[in-house]
């Protein structure tokens, strides 16, 4: 088990979640390899210039808060980290509940970089 990719993969999903909540996408790509792959089941980017120029989804809402539980985070070995996370929607007027969901997010690490990333919504 790596402390460092730990510690990597939990920094990395808290400068996630903040771009989710603020549409800032530049503290991401500090720890994206520049052969990043960026998976998703609507769309697959690669390479760090692909991530940059198409990751315009990850936006705030302009009805919706998102809240995000701390990641349950497990070491697979050989650079792979697997993360829970349970996200609550609010709406943004009343902050009454929207709606939840829980996300695995499957990372690669590789010297140092996230290699891939992968994204599911989890059925509850």
């Amino acid at each position: 088990m790596s402390d460092d990719d730990l510690q990597l993969a939990s920094r990395f999903l808290e400068t996630l979640a903040e771009a989710s909540r603020t549409g800032d996408r530049e503290g991401l790509y500090p720890f994206l390899a520049s052969d990043v792959e960026w998976v998703t089941a609507k769309r697959e980017l690669r390479g760090i210039d692909e991530v940059r120029a198409q990751l315009t989804w990850l936006i705030p809402s302009d009805t919706l808060d998102a809240e995000f539980d701390e990641p349950a985070l497990t070491d697979h070995g050989d650079g792979r980290i697997v993360s829970e996370v349970h996200e609550t929607y609010r709406l943004k007027e009343s902050g009454e509940f929207g709606y939840a969901r829980d996300r695995r997010i499957d990372l690669t690490i590789r010297d140092g970089k996230i290699a891939r990333y992968e994204m599911r919504v989890v059925a509850g």
